[in-house]
Formats: C-alpha cells, structure tokens, sequence
C-alpha cells in the first residue's frame, strides 16, 4: 500500500472582517444590499461573509441603519 498525497487549494487571509449571521436566510439578505455586496468579497459559508480589508467600520455603519445591533468581537 502505498500512501496517498492530497493536496488541497487554500487562500491564507489575515487582518479580515467576518460577518456571522445567524442564519443563511440573513446572509442571503445582507448580499441583497447594494451598498454591503459591494464590501463583501467572499463567502465562506452559508452564513459567513468575508469583508475587504479596511472595510469593517463602514459595513458596521451599514448594519445599524438597518436596524441590526452587531457585536464586534477580537477588535
């Protein structure tokens, strides 16, 4: 038997802003919004959203109009 290499792509980020929502449903709505899909570049599951760099302040900005109360955690 001889042993099986996988090799698996991978992007390394560092300094990124998450949005976690609490459901896809939420997710799918926050992509809905010009002004946030604008600032996501990513998803990196159904309910996670990955936001460009320098951009966290103004997608918190964005949350609150719309009535939402985010916490920011690891600031």
């Amino acid at each position: 038997m001889t042993p099986t290499t996988i090799r698996l792509a991978a992007k390394l980020h560092r300094r990124v802003c998450f949005v976690l929502t609490e459901d896809a449903v939420l997710a799918e709505e926050l992509l809905a919004r010009k002004k946030l899909s604008t600032e996501v570049v990513g998803r990196l599951s159904d309910r996670v959203l990955l936001i460009r760099p320098g951009r966290a302040v103004a997608v918190l900005e964005e949350l609150k109009k719309m009535g939402h109360t985010p916490q920011v955690v690891g600031k």
